[in-house]
């Protein structure tokens, strides 16, 4: 009887000390049954809504995976459009940071579909897909050539790239004129300079160089595609010249003795109206001593068969009936391989003097550029006398439309490119 005695007080007080330890308490203490949270219970409509979500979710995979490229791309340009309004609610130089670096990383959509054939053309034997390109003043540094070519570019222009890297003018230097579908911009040629767009450029090519061996083992490479050395796509060098710099021809011959052998065709811009002096450089007698000399930098180096490549001069909007003469004649003596018509105005007539921003110094693009480069462009038509390809520039698509009924009625002798210009 003792003995069953203690054994019964010892289970006891086991059993209380078990209850009051928190681990064990939490497991085998009877009071826990009372607290334990009970397990919820889904309705019969709970569950149809959940098995009705999962097997959307998992046939519209199967849809996805079973639907061609070309379709599936056409989606995600759709999607995109989702998220334009909040980049507008931004900075305007924290956007364009923001869309840079998104199409440096892949993260844009890819065009997977073909361009017409139609819409092909040859430009200094280049083979373009499309005309419509990328201007210069977006990728200033070569970060996202691959991304942008991939959103469906004809060409991508890079740039302006300076000798040696640069801050820019100080911030803010963007400017928002939405109303007008414009923006004007005081940058001022920043750049992380030559060196640093060489070492990527070059890792660029030798990827894809790595790429075409690979891909030319396995197929028969009788179709000849369209590209150059960015690929699928063309890929232009803008050239800019230093803010403090003394000598503006050395700087522009240094850039083409270190990237021109990336380049599907090289600019010489001297039109920005962001950097002191540099629009001085379009009178004919400074124009066609730095023209002469970029030539013959370009000229005395090796080439092999596709040969060097062209040379175009970026002018400003801004000039008088005189200005373009000269321009025109030194185009001309110098068989210059092309004109970029144009860059940004520092003009602002109406609707734009009505805007608060108008104020603001730097270049105007957009909307109200385009009837002065509409002018200019019939003007240089005139004065080269369809000797000279024109780039120029267009800000939506309609004006693109536009663009195109041009050049079959009044512009069918010449070759023309259309920049997009942000």
């Amino acid at each position: 009887m003792a003995a069953r005695a203690s054994r019964k007080l010892l289970r006891d007080f086991l059993f209380r000390r078990a209850c009051t330890t928190p681990i064990a308490g939490a497991r085998h203490c009877s009071s826990a049954a009372e607290t334990a949270p009970k397990i919820p219970h889904f309705s019969k409509k709970g569950r149809l809504l959940t098995g009705t979500t999962l097997g959307l979710v998992i046939g519209g995979g199967a849809y996805v995976s079973t639907v061609d490229e070309a379709t599936f791309c056409g989606w995600l340009f759709s999607a995109t459009k989702l998220v334009n309004p909040f980049f507008a609610l931004l900075d305007p130089e924290v956007a364009h940071r923001l869309g840079v670096s998104a199409a440096a990383r892949g993260w844009v959509p890819r065009e997977k579909r073909p361009d017409p054939s139609n819409l092909g053309l040859d430009v200094w034997g280049r083979k373009f897909s499309n005309p419509v390109g990328l201007a210069a003043g977006f990728d200033k540094n070569a970060e996202a050539v691959d991304g942008l070519l991939g959103l469906g570019f004809g060409f991508v222009e890079i740039g302006s790239v300076t000798p040696v890297p640069q801050e820019g003018n100080p911030k803010p230097r963007i400017f928002r004129l939405r109303e007008e579908g414009a923006i004007i911009n005081r940058c001022g040629f920043n750049s992380e300079g030559i060196v640093a767009v060489a070492k990527r450029l070059g890792a660029q090519h030798g990827k894809r160089k790595l790429d075409e061996t690979t891909s030319s083992s396995s197929s028969s490479g009788e179709e000849v595609k369209p590209g150059g050395k960015a690929g699928p796509g063309i890929l232009g060098v803008n050239l800019g010249k230093n803010k403090t710099s003394e000598d503006a021809s050395a700087d522009y011959v240094q850039g083409v003795h270190t990237l021109s052998q990336y380049a599907d065709y090289l600019v010489i811009n001297v039109s920005s109206p962001n950097t002191p002096g540099l629009r001085m450089l379009q009178g004919r007698k400074q124009l066609k001593d730095l023209v002469k000399r970029v030539q013959a930098a370009r000229d005395e180096m090796q080439w092999g068969e596709e040969g060097s490549p062209p040379l175009l001069v970026k002018i400003a909007p801004d000039l008088s009936k005189e200005d373009l003469e000269d321009i025109a004649a030194v185009a001309l003596a110098l068989r210059l391989d092309g004109l970029i018509i144009s860059n940004t105005t520092v003009s602002r007539s109406d609707p734009v003097t009505t805007n608060p921003a108008a104020s603001e110094a730097g270049g105007l693009s957009g909307k109200p550029l385009f009837n002065i480069s509409t002018s200019l462009l019939k003007e240089m038509y005139i004065l080269t006398r369809v000797r000279c390809p024109f780039v120029t520039h267009v800000t939506c698509y309609s004006q693109y439309l536009h663009w195109g009924r041009l050049h079959r009625t009044y512009l069918y002798k010449m070759p023309l490119i259309f920049m997009l210009y942000y």
